[in-house]
């Protein structure tokens, strides 16, 4: 018994799995402290929600501290959001008191005398974002040494949320400099509940070092309870429609409100805008039926305090609690045993859908509970495809693929991530002061990320940055940040490397409420933390809007837009608009919806061919292919058949169908589709020759030509495009053969 990885645990440890009157260790636990124990590999740990992932880290990890305690802070958490990092904070302050290791927390909200404690005296456990993170290394290299030196374990939360995107660049470049800079080489630990992919993640995690990485998996076993409803709003195109809509959005309010008022409940939304709107129509509800308010508001533009707030009542409050959020509550954090979790329209991922998911069932033998409510416009004489009901489609197919097969979407590294490139080279000059071109390039180019980038790219890269200032030479020529390049690289927005809009802070008085992206004039309302508010000033020196509540008309101030699906994900729809299967977990008026929608669908031919006439010069394009293929496809049909086809128009109605204008016919323009998919050898023969599209945050400092080339690599997929067509073409639906 004396082998069991419980009695290696620190007592400290054991003592505090004896309060939480845990009966064993989980599977995932076990195995990561043999793993941790016996090996010196990194380790992925892809068990479901609440299988306790974070333990399984850093049980083991605060073990070795505790034997051996670090010179240096010893175990990097890295967390994506701040919110994720104080609740974690929050679970690791009882059990690390015992074993007299210290844990902090470094992000914007954080005091800087805590900051500074720190850097004085450097030890146990930092949690901290990738954007602080990188403050730190560009602002304060002469701390990293002393801070890390003697670096054990980086634990990185949710590693699917960085994977595959811009942040997880960076973060592997951060922990490439923070080895090179403390002369460290710690264990790297990953997190998850939404992998399928896991040779992708390991290589992923493993980028940069010698060492081999473990995985450990727990697969879910808990029981699912889901629903889906849906609602139809009419066009309102005279009086009569106008009172059938305003019913109809009554109904889906109503019920929304039924479903949630009495519990502790979780509603996501696609958008700041939805949360919005939705929670202040719950409290006008309330306030008509005279009953408590009981809703709350989160996301990225809320203030910090009143992000918190929400989070507590949920975790703790009294009574029912109910918040609508988008991903801020998506990734991780432990809100206590939510009964009901409620989907606003579908998730565009099946990755998104089983975070959200796993916010509820979080305790022994409680089932999963999602409800799916979706509402879609409905016009008897909009376009063909526009009557199909796309988000119902989606929102059965994101649950078909993960709870009959276990797929989420697979996650891929861009080749050519130049402004990326372009953050991290301007990070590391402002860490060395100066740097030899050949220093800097070395420094840059033997990180991960960037070892797909060639020396002569790098070099024009170089070469742009230093004709437009980013980048200036000394006497000694070696290269500096120039005037320019300073005016960005000094700016606190610079330390993120995802696109954000400048935000003016909303205040009430003294309290800040949260911001918005949009500057409205005086007098203007709108509404912001679920409630409604009236500019009285706008202190544009200050970046502040000064308001007052009010009652008034419904406005939010953010720019949205939708997420990207897979093609996977778009073929399941066509699958489902052609079966026969009616869905154990649809409401009778999604059966209902659902079974016109496949009615209209064979009736009209709209599944047998993926160009369809639509009247006079026009024709329908459906692909069925995910987003990337779909603007691919648009890019296609603009630049190399406009011409040639005399088309007139193409007007994408993303990422479904493309309505197509001009003298051409049906056959002919699929033909020319597949031959143009076939010949084309190169994306970029699809942009224009002094076109250089953006894909990142700062792209427009980076040389075109580069711009352009990574576009095509990374922006673009014209394999993709064509498999997804022909595999469109050869298949047959069980409902037409």
């Amino acid at each position: 018994m004396s082998d069991h990885p419980f009695y290696r645990l620190a007592p400290f440890v054991q003592e505090f799995i004896y309060k939480k009157k845990w009966d064993a260790l989980r599977p995932a636990q076990i195995e990561a402290c043999h793993i941790c124990f016996n090996t010196p590999h990194h380790m992925l740990i892809a068990a479901g929600t609440a299988s306790g992932k974070t333990e399984a880290a850093f049980f083991p990890a605060l073990t070795e501290l505790y034997e051996r305690p670090s010179k240096s802070v010893g175990i990097l958490y890295i967390g994506p959001l701040k919110a994720l990092i104080n609740d974690q904070f929050e679970r690791l302050k009882d059990l690390l008191s015992e074993g007299n290791i210290p844990v902090w927390h470094w992000h914007g909200d954080v005091p800087q005398a805590e900051k500074t404690r720190l850097v004085r005296n450097p030890s146990g456990v930092l949690q901290i974002t990738p954007e602080s993170l990188e403050g730190l290394l560009m602002n304060r290299p002469n701390a990293i040494p002393a801070l890390f030196h003697d670096l054990r374990y980086v634990i990185i939360d949710e590693v699917h949320a960085f994977m595959g995107a811009d942040r997880g660049i960076q973060v592997l470049s951060e922990l490439a400099r923070i080895e090179r800079m403390a002369g460290c080489k710690p264990r790297r630990v990953g997190l998850s509940a939404t992998l399928s992919d896991y040779d992708a993640a390991t290589a992923w995690l493993a980028a940069g070092t010698q060492e081999g990485v473990d995985v450990v998996s727990s697969p879910g076993g808990r029981k699912l309870r889901l629903r889906v409803e849906h609602f139809s709003f009419p066009d309102a195109r005279d009086e009569e429609q106008a009172e059938h809509l305003h019913n109809a959005r009554k109904a889906y309010y109503d019920f929304i409100y039924e479903s949630t008022h009495h519990k502790k409940a979780l509603i996501f939304t696609n958008s700041r805008t939805d949360a919005e709107v939705t929670i202040l129509e719950m409290r006008r509800v309330a306030a008509r039926r005279e009953e408590r308010d009981v809703f709350h508001v989160h996301h990225g533009s809320i203030s910090a305090m009143l992000r918190e707030e929400t989070e507590a009542a949920l975790r703790t409050g009294v009574g029912p609690a109910v918040a609508a959020a988008t991903v801020t509550l998506e990734l991780g954090i432990d809100l206590g045993e939510l009964e009901r979790v409620v989907q606003l329209g579908a998730p565009y991922s099946a990755s998104s859908f089983v975070q959200r998911l796993g916010r509820s069932g979080r305790r022994d033998d409680m089932a999963s509970e999602m409800l799916f409510v979706c509402p879609e416009e409905e016009d008897e004489e909009a376009q063909l495809p526009a009557r199909m009901p796309w988000t119902l489609l989606r929102a059965i197919a994101v649950i078909e693929l993960y709870v009959k097969t276990k797929w989420v979407e697979p996650l891929e590294a861009r080749k050519m991530p130049m402004g990326v490139l372009y953050h991290q080279t301007m990070s590391m000059l402002k860490s060395m002061g100066e740097a030899e071109p050949r220093e800097l390039a070395y420094a840059v180019l033997s990180i991960a990320p960037f070892s797909q980038i060639r020396a002569d790219q790098y070099q024009t890269f170089l070469n742009y940055l230093i004709e437009t200032d980013h980048l200036q030479w000394t006497e000694e020529r070696t290269l500096i940040i120039g005037l320019t390049g300073e005016k960005t690289v000094n700016n606190y927005r610079f330390y993120a490397v995802f696109k954000d809009d400048e935000e003016y802070k909303v205040l009430n008085g003294s309290e800040e409420i949260g911001s918005i992206t949009t500057v409205p004039p005086p007098g203007y309302c709108f509404s912001l933390a679920g409630k409604l508010w009236k500019v009285e000033e706008v202190d544009h020196k200050h970046k502040a809007v000064y308001v007052k509540a009010a009652k008034g008309k419904v406005d939010t101030l953010w720019l949205g837009a939708g997420g990207d699906i897979h093609t996977l994900v778009v073929q399941k729809m066509r699958e489902v608009l052609s079966d026969s299967v009616i869905y154990p977990y649809l409401s009778p008026q999604a059966v209902n919806r659902l079974e016109r929608a496949r009615r209209l669908a064979r009736e009209s031919g709209l599944l047998k061919q993926v160009v369809i006439p639509a009247g006079g010069d026009s024709v329908y394009v459906l692909p069925w292919v995910g987003s990337k293929s779909f603007r691919t496809l648009e890019r296609l049909m603009k630049h190399n058949l406009s011409d040639k086809l005399a088309l007139r128009s193409v007007v994408p109605m993303e990422p479904y169908y493309f309505v197509v204008s001009g003298k051409v016919d049906a056959r002919t323009l699929l033909a020319e589709i597949m031959s143009e998919c076939r010949t084309v050898e190169d994306a970029s023969g699809l942009l224009a020759e002094d076109e250089a599209p953006y894909l990142g945050k700062y792209d427009e400092f980076v040389a075109p030509p580069l711009i352009r080339e990574a576009f095509a690599v990374d922006g673009l997929d014209l394999q993709g495009l064509q498999e997804g067509l022909e595999q469109t073409l050869a298949w047959e639906s069980p409902g037409l053969s």
